[in-house]
């Protein structure tokens, strides 16, 4: 089964709550959008919030209820599929009724688009019949994905007063199962790494094993950083008899929300890896599958499944789209952070939104305030940093913790503690205090800062979409944590979604800053000022491990721009900007030859 996409481009998750409704939003033009389903509580906000507004009835399902959590994700699922329903429905209709809508549908679609070559035809050639144009609709145009994401890692185990429950409570699992249980057909994205638990768990449900027609209800989405990683995890998951639709490949540093570095290796050749080896992909877990498949007695695919290679994370203009779509044979390409700025897409309250428009270059930085001890994309000048510190500064230093989603530390409490919990940080901050005089105060500061820098994510991350829908916020101040990626510098005005996927198509320009970086090289120069900085910050003895991952890392990098000087002296893309951005490769070289990795002094 081939799924047909309206577009080439989707909304990757953003945050706990920034694509929490974009479905709702969105996914009637066809574009297709990905929602964090980690946090019920939100889930259960946004779900009494859209039945009041679509008059749809509502009982909460409250903690008390056995599988709230499960329970919740799939009710607000359930909804949001009859919302967007309803919507696609009415969307058509206007369509084939208002040759307005249609010439304005029609704008925002892919320039290389059949289904946009057909509907201008009926514009060109004048014709008028609503029935005509509603079943040519109805052949062509699908509505966007509704897909949810999972973070593999934020599974914590659950318990009942002190009796700890079965693993199939634990929050991922939960997640999964809300999913599962609903009435979609969609995928789920799984991200942060392999968990062999959960992935296990998919077994438990049907929707994930393909029907007599050899489709799949529920499809597994895998968002990896290499080639290597693709294979390991996909072949783990076809011994289970479970296909991987589609893998998709994120830049590590430069993306929005944690920041997760690969061993010095680059995009570029990544994607060239998967795009010379995507059959040695599909062959290898087919032939799995089919073995597993047939153990367990179930309907076995003659051919392997549809299988879809995408990339996000810090594409910017309409040339990087196309090239990244024709030089890797991608089938899409993930638009992230820029749509923050679009209200019609996304749930960012106003302040937010403004202070995102005004930040510059160096307002974006990789931050240690995430409690998963991650690197974490953030912006200067929040409403988060100044209530926590504030807090530090009366020596109260630590959030209250109610949602817990993050207490994954079992250093000092078996049920769990967040790192950037009160009850965390008094701990750490006494057994500092306590060797207080062993120590320099330069160091002394230098760890309390570390400790103190955790920031509540678990509220922050779902504020901004309680203030923009005027939804009630309890507890204690924690106002906005946001994870833009560093792409965003160079947009610096609301957008409207309309002229944002003009952009998208190069049928528009909502950027202004024409120093931009090509996004290589924006992530080749990361990647130098990461190890510059991992080096520095080095405070403990150096192995002979750390020394040798250094230098992995490092040839790497002298790899990846080897492999970028013969691809920007062949392209046919980049003409006006091929100098500059050799220019620039070059000095990243010359900068990476001079960071001097440290040797080990044998006494």
């Amino acid at each position: 089964m081939t799924t047909k996409n309206t577009h080439t481009f989707h909304i990757p998750v953003m945050g706990l709550a920034y694509t929490i409704d974009s479905p709702i939003r969105v996914a009637q033009y066809g574009i297709s959008s990905v929602v964090s389903i980690t946090d019920d509580e939100v889930i259960e906000k946004m779900r009494a919030y859209y039945s009041e507004k679509f008059s749809i009835p509502y009982q909460e399902i409250t903690q008390k209820f056995h599988d709230f959590r499960a329970e919740r994700i799939t009710h607000y699922l359930n909804l949001m599929d009859t919302i967007v329903k309803e919507k696609f429905e009415n969307f058509k209709n206007e369509l084939a009724e208002s040759k307005t809508s249609l010439e304005n549908y029609i704008g925002i679609l892919p320039n290389t688009s059949d289904f946009k070559k057909g509907l201008q035809n009926f514009i060109d050639e004048g014709y008028t019949i609503k029935e005509t144009i509603k079943s040519y609709l109805e052949q062509h145009l699908s509505s966007g994905e509704i897909d949810v994401n999972i973070m593999t890692k934020v599974d914590k185990d659950n318990f009942n007063k002190n009796e700890q429950l079965p693993i199939e409570f634990n929050d991922a699992h939960a997640a999964l199962r809300g999913f599962a249980n609903s009435n979609l057909s969609s995928s789920v994205v799984l991200s942060a790494g392999m968990n062999p638990r959960l992935y296990s768990y998919l077994e438990n449900f049907k929707d994930f094993f393909p029907d007599l027609n050899s489709n799949l209800k529920k499809r597994i989405i895998l968002k990896v950083s290499d080639f290597r990683s693709a294979m390991i995890q996909g072949n783990f998951l076809a011994k289970k008899g479970l296909w991987v639709s589609e893998y998709r490949i994120e830049s590590g540093l430069n993306c929005g929300g944690h920041a997760f570095a690969t061993d010095g290796f680059l995009l570029g050749p990544i994607l060239q890896e998967f795009k010379e080896k995507k059959n040695q992909l599909i062959e290898s877990a087919h032939e799995l599958l089919v073995k597993a498949l047939k153990q367990k007695e179930l309907f076995t695919p003659e051919k392997p499944m549809e299988l879809k290679i995408t990339a996000q994370g810090g594409i910017g203009t309409a040339e990087e789209h196309e090239f990244l779509l024709e030089q890797y044979n991608l089938d899409a390409v993930g638009w992230g952070s820029p749509f923050l700025l679009v209200p019609e897409a996304t749930s960012v309250d106003n302040e937010t939104r403004i202070l995102l428009a005004n930040a510059k270059e160096n307002d974006f930085y990789l931050s240690n305030i995430s409690p998963l001890g991650v690197p974490f994309n953030s912006v200067k000048g929040t409403s988060n940093e100044y209530w926590k510190q504030k807090r530090i500064n009366e020596n109260n230093a630590g959030s209250s913790c109610p949602k817990r989603l993050l207490a994954l530390s079992k250093e000092h409490d078996e049920k769990g503690l967040c790192m950037a919990s009160k009850k965390y940080q008094d701990i750490k901050l006494e057994e500092l205090e306590a060797i207080k005089n062993e120590i320099s105060e330069t160091e002394f500061e230098k760890i309390k800062a570390k400790i103190t820098d955790k920031a509540c994510l678990c509220v922050g991350l779902v504020n901004a979409a309680y203030l923009e829908n005027d939804i009630k916020i309890k507890g204690q101040q924690q106002g906005i944590v946001i994870c833009p990626g560093p792409n965003l510098a160079y947009f610096d005005k609301e957008i409207s979604l309309a002229n944002m996927v003009k952009h998208i198509y190069g049928n528009a320009n909502v950027m202004t800053d024409v120093n931009r970086p090509n996004v290589f090289v924006k992530e080749l120069k990361m990647y130098v000022a990461y190890l510059k900085n991992e080096i520095s910050d080095y405070n403990t003895e150096i192995s002979a491990g750390q020394i040798k991952k250094w230098n992995l890392f490092k040839n790497n990098l002298l790899e990846g721009i080897k492999y970028y000087q013969e691809l920007f002296s062949n392209t046919d893309f980049f003409k006006n900007e091929r100098i500059k951005i050799q220019k620039q490769i070059e000095q990243y070289q010359l900068e990476l030859n001079k960071i001097e990795i440290p040797t080990l002094i044998l006494a």
